[in-house]
C-alpha cells in the first residue's frame, strides 16, 4: 500500500490517472497530448503507477495501451476511509433514533 500512497502523492500522476479514468486504454502518445510534461516524464510517472498496480498495460501490435486499475484505490477506501465513515454513520443513526424518540430495547 505504500507504493500506492507514494504514487497518489504526486499531482502529475493523479492527472494521468484522471485522464485514464476519463478515457481508459490510451497510448503514451495520447496521454502526452496537452500536458506540460515531456514524454520521458510521463513515461517515468507511468512506470511508478504500474509499480503501484494503479495502471496495467496491454500490448496491441506496436502500441502499448494503458488502463486504470481501480482496485488499489478501492482497497485504500475500504481500509482507511470506510472504517472511519462507518462510525460516523452509526453515530448519525443513533442521533436520528434519539431525536425521533426510538429506543434500542
Amino acid at each position: 500500500m505504500d507504493k500506492v500512497f507514494k504514487a497518489l502523492a504526486d499531482a502529475s500522476r493523479r492527472q494521468l490517472l484522471d485522464r485514464l479514468h476519463a478515457d481508459n486504454g490510451q497510448t503514451l502518445g495520447q496521454l502526452c497530448e496537452n500536458l506540460s510534461m515531456t514524454r520521458q516524464a510521463v513515461t517515468k510517472h507511468l512506470k511508478l503507477l504500474e509499480a503501484a498496480n494503479l495502471v496495467a498495460t496491454v500490448k496491441r501490435g506496436r502500441e502499448k495501451l494503458h488502463f486504470l486499475n481501480p482496485v488499489p484505490i478501492h482497497e485504500i477506501a475500504e481500509r482507511w476511509i470506510g472504517k472511519y465513515e462507518r462510525g460516523r454513520l452509526r453515530a448519525l443513526d443513533e442521533l436520528k433514533k434519539r431525536l425521533e424518540g426510538e429506543t434500542d430495547g
